[in-house]
């Protein structure tokens, strides 16, 4: 039985927009009439919305994100969750596609970060591991927890707490997912279930690693039996990196990327690899089947979460919560969810699914159940001079 629509006219258009089509975040090339190879980072930003609505009568703020990592709409090239929140508030937000590897996001603003000065940015989701960074170097605002009620009352225990910020004062999980396995089903139906598995003769050169390292690492150092999540260090650390760089220099690794792995799989240029489980969802939404299969291993799975941050720069603070506080409405997250395809970290958002898409509602890697949570596993945070050496470590061995 379908529940009744919420009385709430933004919530209730929004989510008749959500049944009424379902949306692709890589269909969005096929309407630019742009081939894998002609979208580079340029390209990814362009594709971002300048501004919506809202007329800024209650202030402006810009919010960079990862490519493809919010709701829109490819007939009408908005973002509908996003319009909704500025038309409702008359906050205007100016929203930037501008993150493909933590990384190299933070080496654009890491000098104005330093000095307090303006990053071009109010807001920005970084991945846990890397956002922990910026938190030592007192560049980061903190939050106020009592401007925002919804994050309070929906966040899910899975994201609730961070090592290095235990009551989420700094950091506001806006995605979850999972860093596990894939393979393309018709290429290579033999399939793989453990990393080593990538490692198979009949995958030479047809195998993709990811560019962040705590990713691709974890998946390997899982395998070697290493608890990711307790006092590991040098000694696993190298050891799984040993096997990264034989297989790269042998030719079996194709090619290490962040975000743009995905074109790849498309081309057919790889046929199995690392991948993020949102990607792989919205992979198969385009191609009308499951072309490429997601596998958890056997030796499990690891958790990453972008958070919302602030540096300390921002002016519009106020307005930068009002926006968290308002992706944490059940129905607005479910809303993205249905889009992105990743782990909400909103408790309501399940079943708010239920109304737009009753079959993502029991897709698990949306919204994991026991057994699968069971093997998903969040890699400890790296000391800063552990950051440094390793980073170092894994770009030599990358070749770069």
């Amino acid at each position: 039985m379908t529940r009744p629509l919420p009385r709430d006219p933004m919530i209730r258009n929004l989510i008749l927009q959500a049944r009424a089509a379902s949306v692709s975040r890589r269909s969005l090339f096929k309407g630019l009439g742009l081939g894998a190879a002609a979208v580079g980072a340029g390209s990814l930003a362009a594709c971002a919305s300048s501004g919506g609505p809202g007329d800024g009568s209650a202030g402006t703020l810009r919010w960079a994100n990862w490519t493809y990592y919010l709701d829109y709409d490819e007939e009408t090239g908005a973002y509908p969750s996003l319009d909704a929140f500025q038309e409702s508030t008359n906050i205007r937000v100016e929203y930037f596609e501008d993150i493909d590897d933590n990384k190299t996001f933070i080496a654009k603003i890491k000098d104005q970060l330093a000095q307090g000065q303006d990053t071009g940015y109010d807001t920005f989701c970084l991945t846990d591991s890397s956002l922990v960074r910026l938190l030592e170097q007192d560049q980061l605002m903190q939050f106020d927890r009592s401007l925002l009620p919804n994050v309070g009352e929906q966040m899910i225990p899975m994201v609730q707490k961070a090592s290095f910020d235990k009551d989420r004062t700094w950091s506001i999980p806006y995605q979850a997912g999972m860093t596990g396995l894939v393979y393309n089903t018709q290429l290579y139906p033999k399939g793989v279930q453990h990393v080593s598995d990538l490692w198979d003769p009949a995958l030479k050169g047809k195998v993709s690693l990811l560019s962040e390292q705590d990713d691709t690492l974890s998946l390997v150092m899982l395998e070697q039996g290493v608890d990711v999540e307790g006092d590991w260090g040098d000694d696993e650390f190298f050891a799984a990196l040993e096997v990264v760089k034989k297989q790269i220099d042998s030719g079996q690794v194709y090619t290490v990327k962040g975000n743009s792995y995905t074109q790849d799989l498309q081309t057919e240029a790889v046929w199995a690899g690392m991948a993020w489980s949102g990607d792989v969802a919205m992979l198969n939404e385009e191609a009308g089947e499951e072309v490429w299969k997601f596998v958890v291993p056997e030796e499990g799975a690891t958790l990453f979460i972008d958070s919302f941050c602030m540096p300390t720069s921002t002016e519009v603070s106020k307005q930068v919560h009002e926006l968290i506080d308002y992706y944490y409405e059940p129905e607005i997250a479910a809303e993205v969810a249905a889009y992105v395809q990743y782990v909400t970290p909103v408790a309501g958002a399940r079943e708010a699914m239920e109304q737009i898409d009753p079959e993502l509602a029991s897709n698990t890697l949306i919204f994991p159940d026991e057994e699968m949570s069971a093997r998903i596993f969040d890699m400890r945070s790296l000391t800063s001079e552990e950051d440094n050496r390793y980073t170092q470590a894994y770009q030599k061995a990358l070749g770069n």
